[in-house]
């Protein structure tokens, strides 16, 4: 179950045949997730967590077992759901607008200059951890990043790894902040509600794959009070510098440790419909939903996540273009 692609292998090819091939990664097809309905409001899906107990559900061993969530968002390329009509829109954008970040995790934003790099091993950030989730009766494991909201428990994450695109939302979703080697320093969090701007969880159109969760507290405290929280960008300029930050598991990477990529963001040629943009980066699996911050350093604004890459030897990472369809997911999830 876990073969050693890349995000851009599991993904995306630039060929119908090529993307037939992934019919083999990841076996499971995710049936209706227990708990409400889903809801669609105003351009936003959300679904009511019900199920109780995922904490204890994922074990040392389960975390490690994981299979990489990016095969889910190379299913849903493969049934076809990204049609000519939804790829050819451009993202739909607005003012820019700015969410300040919350204490403990953020300082002062020092902006250094951007040395482009395709992956630098990391130590642990606490706003930044690892996402457990089950589909189809298949455990699956992201990345994600805690931002600032005013419920101040809300994870960022890719929206492939909260919904399948289209399909059915996740269960047992789990927030382990600052996973190293097995461990929760600051514990695992559980949702309680799971966000996807409907362009994603309706056609798993590449455009807008990203999603939020919204977690319960823990020990009587809110997610943000402990790890921090990171501020937000939407509708930002194009071709900025970005650091991502996430963790591989797929090979040649195990997904015990933090690793991260810099470098100046270019739009994809290969899939201009997508609006996306890419910047150097060779991780692969299990990377995706990790945060994507302008500047040199985890400090700095989230403005996209992990989305995909080509080739099992990518060598550039693409996220999606926050614009307002995306902005209007989080303030959703936020006030939730």
């Amino acid at each position: 179950m876990r073969t050693p692609k890349t995000l851009a292998t599991s993904l995306l090819s630039l060929s119908a045949a090529a993307l037939l091939a992934l019919s083999a990664a990841g076996a499971a097809t995710a049936a209706p997730a227990p708990g409400t309905s889903p809801a669609d409001s105003s351009g936003v899906t959300s679904h009511t967590v019900v199920e109780t107990g995922a904490a204890d559900y994922w074990t040392e061993e389960r975390m490690r077992s994981a299979i990489p969530g990016d095969v889910l968002a190379g299913k849903a390329m493969q049934r076809g759901n990204n049609s000519k009509a939804t790829l050819n829109r451009p993202v739909e954008t607005g003012a820019p607008s700015t969410v300040e970040g919350a204490a403990p995790s953020l300082q002062a934003r020092k902006v250094q200059p951007i040395q482009p790099m395709a992956n630098a091993s990391e130590s642990p950030v606490p706003h930044i951890g690892k996402v457990f989730f089950t589909l189809g009766g298949a455990n699956y494991v992201c990345s994600g990043n805690s931002i600032s909201s005013g419920n101040k428990s809300t994870v960022a994450t890719a929206g492939h790894c909260v919904n399948e695109g289209p399909g059915a939302f996740a269960t047992q979703f789990t927030f382990v902040p600052a996973y190293l080697n097995g461990a929760a320093p600051y514990g695992k969090w559980t949702a309680r509600a799971l966000y996807a701007p409907t362009q994603w969880s309706s056609a798993g159109n590449m455009q807008y794959d990203t999603g939020f969760a919204v977690m319960s507290p823990l020990n009587g405290k809110t997610l943000s009070d402990v790890v921090g929280a990171s501020g937000l960008q939407f509708n930002a300029a194009r071709g900025l510098s970005y650091k991502s930050f996430g963790y591989p598991a797929a090979a040649p990477f195990n997904g015990e440790s933090l690793k991260s990529c810099t470098g100046a963001a270019k739009n994809d040629p290969n899939s201009p419909s997508f609006m996306t943009q890419g910047i150097p980066c060779n991780m692969t699996g299990g990377s995706s939903g990790g945060p994507w911050f302008i500047g040199s350093s985890a400090t700095g604004y989230q403005n996209s996540v992990n989305s995909y890459g080509y080739g099992t030897n990518s060598t550039t990472m693409y996220g999606p273009y926050w614009g307002s369809v995306i902005q209007q997911s989080y303030a959703t999830a936020a006030a939730s």
